[in-house]
Order: structure tokens, then sequence, then C-alpha cells
């Protein structure tokens, strides 16, 4: 699940492909916005976006130690870190668009 931080000048969409094609190799096509999940204690909005691959090869980056595409249900598997796989099923919901989750 790639991440990171908005540039000055840079829309959060562009920082989104960006930040996918610096961790994995792979340009991708934002397909839709899906919500935010914000760590208020820590001052973190963490903005979500679906894409499509559309270009690039998979490699990994001093931020990636794998990447690769999984099924779906095997990937959901693999997602153990904090609220990630919660992320990733709102985000896979699509009634539940936009969201916002505060925690």
């Amino acid at each position: 699940m790639p991440g990171g931080q908005v540039e000055e000048g840079e829309s959060l969409k562009d920082a989104a492909v960006r930040e996918t094609k610096e961790e994995t190799g792979i340009d991708v096509e934002v397909l839709s916005f899906c919500g935010i999940f914000q760590n208020v204690q820590r001052s973190i909005c963490n903005t979500l976006f679906l894409a499509k691959p559309i270009g690039g090869e998979l490699t990994t980056s001093p931020e990636s130690l794998e990447v690769g595409f999984y099924p779906l249900e095997q990937a959901l598997e693999m997602v153990t870190y904090k609220n990630f796989r919660q992320r990733i099923e709102y985000c896979l919901d699509k009634h539940t668009h936009p969201f916002y989750i505060e925690f």
C-alpha cells in the first residue's frame, strides 16, 4: 500500500501516482477518490484512492520490501499492519465512499 507525503504544489491525486511509482515501479491511473483515515493524535490524514496499473515494471525500493500482484483474498491475508486491511476493505466497498474515519 504505497504512501507518503504530498510535495509542495502537488495535488493529492498526483502524490498518489508518484508515490506508487517510487515504491513499486508501476504507473497507475487514479480511478476514484475513496475517503480519508485520520490519526487525530498524530495529526496525520491518509487520503485513499483506487487506481489501476497502466505501465511500468514491478520493482522494490528502499521503501518497499516486496511488490507484486496477488489474488484479492491472498493480498488481504498478507496485510497485517495496524488498520491497513480495514482501509483496503473500505476502498473496495463503493457503498462506503466517500468515508471519513477518525482514530
